[in-house]
């Protein structure tokens, strides 16, 4: 029976959905998580999950895709075999590069995000006009509470607040483009949406509630986070202290840091699932590499299959949803 990682077990009677993790003793390094969103490597395994969310008809469709299957399980073997050509694409060389890896990543995060964000749009787009009104997507908000425009989380200014930063041409409606930037801030690249998003993160580590960050509450609160995404990124050959990333980015010297001095680290403070992208893909390199060339072979990729098909998470990641969609 071909080794594999269950992502959806086919049943006589039923199809279901189960997500396992690999035993332990095939699993090597550091374990830290790296979000709290789980990177696809496998566009089938997405695609399957994506049916399983959406398709009355969940047990034809994955039947359709049973060659990919052995005695109920992916065959995460036959998997790797057939994606690698596609994988290897500039140059054509026989290795997977990491460039290619985090590109091959990075398509399949943007599948994703585009995937929610139509499910969304088209669950709650009630006048079938491809855009959503406020009152669409957040129903619960009476008009007297936009009335009140309370400010605090998950209050209906809040909500409005980041509304209209999505609202790029101020009509009041989000379409597709703009709905992916509400729901997923952390990946937008809408500079009004992203300095809101960094002061409700700044939010959180202010002790003194002055709207910045002084030394100590950027080590006690940002620093760590930040520290674990550079880990990753340069292999540990070259960490900032604390201290000297605070001076760096304390750019009027001070002593405090605002959500303009902060911006540079924004995507380690709160990645997205497109910086994950390039954190899981360095991992991944970082697991299966076994010559240490920065490249992977398809052999290498085989010898280390169970960590394309597992997640990695940081234990020091806060759940964006917690923050962001709990009021929903």
């Amino acid at each position: 029976m071909a080794k594999a990682v269950v992502y959806l077990l086919l049943a006589a009677a039923f199809v279901a959905l189960v997500i396992f993790g690999p035993p332990s003793n095939h699993h090597s390094g550091s374990h830290r998580r790296l979000g709290n969103h789980s990177p696809t490597f496998d566009p089938l395994v997405a695609k399957m999950e994506r049916m399983a969310e959406s398709s009355s008809s969940f047990a034809h469709d994955v039947v359709e895709e049973k060659e990919h299957f052995s005695e109920g399980k992916l065959n995460i073997t036959l998997r790797l075999v057939i994606l690698f050509p596609l994988l290897d694409r500039e140059p054509k060389d026989g290795v997977v590069s990491s460039s290619e890896l985090i590109a091959w990543i990075t398509e399949q995060a943007v599948e994703r995000l585009n995937f929610r964000t139509w499910k969304e749009l088209t669950s709650r787009d009630m006048d079938k006009d491809g855009a959503l009104s406020f009152k669409e997507y957040l129903p619960q908000f009476s008009d007297e509470d936009l009335e009140k425009n309370g400010m605090e989380h998950g209050e209906a200014g809040w909500w409005k607040e980041q509304f209209v930063n999505a609202d790029i041409d101020h009509d009041g409606l989000l379409k597709f483009d703009e709905l992916k930037g509400f729901l997923h801030p952390e990946d937008s690249h809408n500079e009004e949406i992203r300095k809101w998003l960094l002061r409700e993160k700044i939010k959180r580590m202010d002790n003194d509630n002055d709207g910045k960050l002084n030394f100590v509450e950027f080590r006690d609160h940002a620093y760590d986070i930040y520290k674990n995404y550079v880990d990753y990124e340069t292999a540990g050959v070259h960490v900032p202290s604390s201290e000297d990333k605070f001076a760096e980015l304390d750019l009027n010297k001070d002593k405090l840091l605002t959500v303009e001095e902060l911006r540079p680290i924004l995507s380690y403070l709160h990645p997205g699932e497109i910086s994950y992208a390039k954190y899981y893909a360095n991992y991944l390199i970082h697991e299966a590499d076994d010559n240490k060339d920065q490249k992977l072979t398809l052999d290498e990729m085989l010898n280390h299959e169970y960590i394309f098909y597992s997640t990695v998470y940081d234990d020091n990641h806060e759940d964006y949803d917690e923050v962001f969609r709990d009021e929903l």
